[in-house]
């Protein structure tokens, strides 16, 4: 069991190299971590196969009285994607919904103006991507992070996650181009359990991650 779990998102990172290193990967491909916890795990993926690393601001939208299930997610834009059948379910209401994409557009506007400060926009069009978490639960975040970048121009989508739920390559080998995930389980539970150390990501580890890695192809951060 004890192999079976991350020592942290270093080492998460670490692994997934490996397993990217296969692969036939653009020398400006660009790796895009999820804030907050797929930040560290894509800095270490882009300081050691030196590719550029910037941020996707997305952020998941829970259930109003149950905020760790995702009922969708919400990026710069505004507008929310939801799990129709699961609003349905739940006769959540449109005022709900919008009381909490308000509450995560308000983290999303912030985020922005802190993180910019460390890293420009990386160019999307016509470029390799990266999509990279520190683990999968629902989904609702990558899923909207594919349809972005995707309407970016983005040239070919590889999915990159260290643990998720049995079943989520299958469930997007015919949306992406690629999708690694190192460990699928039946007991998958929360992604927390698969690490040893899972605590909370700070906006200040995100910009430490965001200054280490390089910022643009072939370039790493000491050389500029």
């Amino acid at each position: 069991m004890a192999r079976q779990r991350f020592l942290d998102r270093k080492d998460a990172g670490a692994r997934l190299v490996k397993a990217l290193a296969g692969m036939a990967l653009e020398a400006d491909a660009v790796v895009l971590g999820l804030p907050r916890g797929g930040v560290p795990v894509g800095e270490e993926i882009a300081r050691r196969l030196n590719l550029q690393l910037d941020f996707l601001n997305i952020r998941k939208m829970g259930v109003p009285w149950q905020p760790e299930v995702a009922m969708g997610a919400v990026g710069e834009d505004g507008i929310p994607h939801l799990n129709s059948e699961l609003v349905e379910s739940l006769a959540i209401t449109p005022d709900q919904i919008r009381a909490i994409r308000d509450q995560e557009m308000t983290v999303i506007r912030h985020r922005k103006i802190l993180y910019r400060r460390h890293t420009a926009a990386a160019v999307i069009q016509g470029r390799q991507v990266i999509l990279v978490d520190d683990g999968l639960a629902t989904g609702s975040t990558m899923d909207l992070a594919i349809e972005i970048v995707k309407k970016a121009g983005a040239r070919s989508v590889i999915v990159a996650l260290p643990v998720a739920p049995a079943g989520t390559v299958s469930r997007y080998e015919d949306i992406v181009d690629h999708c690694v995930c190192l460990q699928e389980r039946n007991d998958f539970g929360y992604v927390g359990r698969w690490y040893s150390d899972f605590n909370p990501v700070s906006d200040d580890q995100v910009c430490e991650s965001l200054d280490l890695a390089p910022r643009e192809p072939g370039v790493t951060s000491g050389n500029r």
